[in-house]
């Protein structure tokens, strides 16, 4: 019989943090911190499996499930001398999401439930403190209506500022227990007014309302944009964690916090959060009230007068700061926690793996390695490949001049320059048409996950380092600038008042999320120096990989950037991109142009020198490390001109007619040229093009060895072989070009020939042409397109929809298709060495930088992958975590 709710409290707890699948990451370690002893208040989760049942069935709940939670309810009683809905001993409790992956602020949770116009008052009897009571019943009224009843949190705030206003106050805090009545009786009449039924008095339907938002909230729109952003599966469900409550706004002992056990943006040892005292969770992360330091040594790096936690309640941070050692000691890994003090005790609230930032991940993995917590295996696997990208962009040149408009917090690091937008649908639409932009907002919420993606980075002028601003900013590698209280954002009439200056939507400024600094215009940038942790991180990734990591380049700038990021070669030189500059381009079209062969090869001519230079220079850059270069591969009608005006000007400038050039572009034009003549079939119908590019490698390699002083083996890739006399014809056109390169200089040139696997029938026949290649290089790119039958270039605009609606999981553009293209990988692979057992095997396309395709890789042994120069560090780590994985 399936069990779907387990309980936990007062020392004991039905799971542990190994079962966060079923009770997803909140409750797996709210159980695992009550078997450690620590203060956790009583609870229960209701599992994953009963999400995924309540949608399986037609949003309702399992049989069983209701005696469950009536049950559990009365568990948490009995630990805490307390029942649900008894105005005598009064219990409340709070109702929260739980997913297995970390969403923060992304699905819905609901505090102080079980208040009503009766229970309120046991409340204020109870805690003798009825400013607080019906301060908690106003919260509970406005988080439900939002949460359950649909009813946006807005309404809420604008009448409560009305009546701040009309009563002279600041803050939430000066209210007293007959004003929040007042704004309480407004709520309830706005509600009644709104929903046309009053708001739930009966505390169990409250309950569960609250349970079915959380199931509900699984699906709501930012969820489903976080899941997508961050590969999270709809199947997994959410859990709901139900706890009995404790209160951080009883006054002026009492308080709320959310803390990092190490530093989240910069890694360094230190506890780091911040701290509201009489105050509710929602609060912090909500950026609502600007919060406090939580140590003497962050306050005063702040240049803060208010004071910490550490000053304010230290018995209640001693306590803090010793089970904040003890968790991080007992699960590894920094620490995200969040707790409350209530009238001087302290309650953990939640722990989990804190989002930091890459550069804080880096440190943070190697310090532990270091402090011996965790071996340098392991610290490998601690970083996200991804989120390398995070540290291969620029940071502001620190010589560049600085026009500051406004400082705040330094929310996440790096920097990022874009136009001012106030909305996140604005900031889509702009991303859309390739402009860049600086998502402006008083405070993010969860319905900006969008925008917040879409934008280069973001400012806020609300919240602190905890907000939702700051923390989905970090995990998502965007700078971010938080809390800069001194800017003003009139979202009607879409301003941003800076330091006297109006700079209007459409203006251009930057965000220095490292020191927190919001400059004016554009600003000079620098790339960041991989040393340090990075190179730490690097080198131990490289003992523990058995795959090599090459680059695609066809350029010096390149192939040197890829060196310096340590590619160990280069796996695709695309030739065709080195024809379309200057003089290359006017000589590629007399050659495309030419009526015989003859013709065709006095423009070859001019071209041979140019390849050779290209080809030499990529040898020296690479010093002795393998080169694969890809014979010409796209269809001639790339490199002819395409409207009339173009024909008209190419013609004048090459002084032919414009009616040659016109109809030399129409008998090439080809209705699928992906199908066309291109790639092997161009070498077959004009070798002297495939004779050229193999002379210009030959002397190149030639040139290249005698400079060194070492032998250059060059591999010759040719594109879109199918079949075998394919190969063969072209093959023999290049060996015969080294014989006479050799017979020319008397130097003997070591090299091979290989093809790229880019059709179905050359992944099936792998074992005829193994026969003639010396390798195969997966070109998955083209491969995924012939297994699919779909092109990458049109495929978007239906393959969102297909992944929205469940048909596939991810754009196999992106993640190779494992069970399809995989398998022709996986086919060719073993049909490859069946015939030819050194057969050198790589992979070429796209996913060559993509961490699930390279563990797809190191399971079927390739043994190298091939990537753009900016994602070589992302392979090397993703390489090296696939072998750890393996073994």
């Amino acid at each position: 019989m399936t069990k779907w709710v387990y309980t936990f409290g007062d020392g004991a707890a039905e799971g542990r943090a190994g079962d966060k699948n079923l009770l997803g990451g909140k409750g797996a370690n709210l159980a695992e911190m009550c078997s450690l002893g620590l203060p956790v208040p009583p609870g229960f989760t209701i599992t994953t499996e009963a999400c995924n049942w309540y949608y399986a069935n037609g949003r309702a709940y399992p049989a069983a499930l209701e005696a469950e939670v009536d049950e559990a309810l009365g568990h948490i009683g009995r630990l805490t001398g307390r029942s649900f809905g008894d105005p005598e001993r009064l219990l409340l409790v709070s109702v929260r999401s739980g997913a297995r992956a970390s969403m923060p602020g992304m699905m819905d949770t609901v505090l102080n439930l079980g208040l009503n116009d009766e229970t309120v008052e046991a409340l204020a009897a109870d805690s003798g403190d009825a400013r607080f009571a019906y301060d908690s019943y106003r919260r509970f009224i406005q988080m439900y209506s939002d949460v359950v009843l649909g009813l946006d949190h807005e309404v809420f705030e604008e009448i409560l500022e009305d009546c701040k206003a009309s009563l002279g106050h600041d803050l939430d805090t000066d209210l007293t227990a007959l004003e929040w009545q007042k704004v309480i009786a407004l709520y309830k009449a706005r509600i009644e007014e709104e929903l046309g039924k009053p708001f739930p008095q009966d505390v169990r339907e409250q309950l569960w309302g609250a349970i079915g938002a959380v199931f509900s909230s699984w699906m709501n729109q930012r969820a489903i944009t976080y899941r997508r952003l961050h590969d999270i599966p709809e199947s997994w469900g959410t859990a709901v964690n139900v706890q009995a409550m404790v209160f951080g706004n009883m006054g002026e002992t009492s308080a709320t916090g959310v803390a990092f056990t190490r530093n989240p943006s910069t890694g360094e040892k230190a506890l780091y959060g911040e701290f509201l005292v009489n105050a509710q969770g929602e609060d912090v992360v909500a950026g609502i009230r600007t919060p406090q330091n939580i140590t003497e040594a962050a306050r005063i790096a702040a240049g803060s007068d208010r004071p910490s936690l550490q000053k304010l309640m230290p018995d209640a941070f001693a306590s803090f700061v010793d089970i904040s050692r003890r968790l991080e000691n007992h699960y590894r890994d920094m620490q995200d926690l969040e707790f409350t003090i209530e009238r001087g005790k302290l309650w953990m609230l939640q722990t989990r793996s804190g989002k930091r930032t890459a550069k804080a991940a880096l440190k943070i993995a190697v310090d532990m390695a270091n402090e011996g917590l965790i071996t340098k295996q392991e610290a490998v696997t601690r970083i996200d490949p991804a989120s390398l990208d995070q540290l291969l962009h620029p940071t502001i040149d620190p010589k560049a001049k600085r026009d500051v408009i406004g400082v705040g917090l330094p929310a996440s690091p790096g920097a990022a320059t874009g136009e001012i937008v106030f909305s996140s649908d604005e900031a889509e639409d702009l991303r859309a048409q390739g402009r860049k932009v600086i998502l402006v907002r008083v405070e993010t919420s969860p319905e900006d996950i969008h925008g917040m993606h879409a934008a280069e980075g973001i400012l806020t002028t609300r919240g602190g380092m905890t907000s939702h601003a700051a923390v989905v900013a970090r995990g998502m590698g965007k700078p971010c600038v938080s809390g800069a209280g001194g800017l003003r954002v009139d979202q009607r009439n879409g301003t941003l008042l800076a330091m006297g200056v109006t700079l209007k939507k459409g203006e251009v400024i930057t965000i220095d999320g490292s020191n927190g600094q919001v400059l004016k215009g554009t600003v000079a940038m620098l790339q960041p120096e991989l040393s340090g942790d990075f190179a730490a991180i690097m080198e131990w990734a490289d003992a523990a990989r058995r795959m090599k990591v090459r680059t695609n380049a066809e350029t010096p700038a390149d192939a040197r950037m890829a060196r310096s990021f340590g590619a160990e070669g280069i796996g695709l030189c695309r030739t065709e991109h080195m024809f379309f500059d200057g003089q290359r381009i006017v000589a590629m079209r007399e050659m495309i142009l030419a009526d015989t062969e003859k013709e065709r090869r006095a423009a070859l001519a001019k071209l041979l020198p140019m390849q050779r230079s290209d080809f030499l220079e990529l040898f020296e850059i690479m010093a002795g490390l393998p080169v694969t270069i890809r014979l010409l591969d796209p269809p001639l009608h790339e490199f002819l001109p395409k409207t009339e005006e173009e024909v008209a000007e190419v013609a004048a400038a090459m002084k032919v007619s414009a009616d040659k050039l016109r109809h030399r572009t129409e008998l090439l034009h080809e209705f699928n040229p992906m199908l066309g003549h291109r790639g092997c079939r161009l070498a077959v119908t004009y070798p002297e093009i495939a004779e050229m590019q193999a002379r210009a490698i030959f002397e190149a390699a030639v040139e290249a060895g005698r400079k060194a002083g070492a032998l250059v083996v060059p591999e010759i890739m040719v594109p879109l072989v199918g079949l075998k006399k394919e190969l063969d014809y072209v093959k023999a056109r290049i060996d015969q070009v080294a014989e006479a390169v050799m017979k020319e200089t008397g130097v003997r040139i070591e090299y091979l020939t290989g093809t790229m696997i880019e059709l179905p029938r050359a992944a099936i026949r792998a074992h005829v042409i193994a026969e003639s290649a010396e390798f195969f290089s997966f070109g998955t790119n083209d491969l995924t397109q012939t297994t699919f039958g779909i092109s990458r270039d049109d495929a978007a605009s239906f393959l969102e929809a297909y992944r929205q609606k469940g048909i596939i999981d991810q754009d196999p553009f992106v993640s190779i298709d494992i069970d399809g293209v995989g398998e022709l990988v996986r086919i060719a692979a073993e049909k490859g060495r069946a015939t030819r057992s050194d057969i050198k095997l790589g992979i070429c396309g796209e996913h060559g930088g993509d961490p699930a395709s390279i563990r797809f890789c190191e399971e079927v042994g390739l043994d190298y992958v091939s990537c753009s120069p900016f994602r070589v560090p992302i392979a090397r780590l993703a390489a090296a975590q696939s072998a750890i994985g393996k073994g």
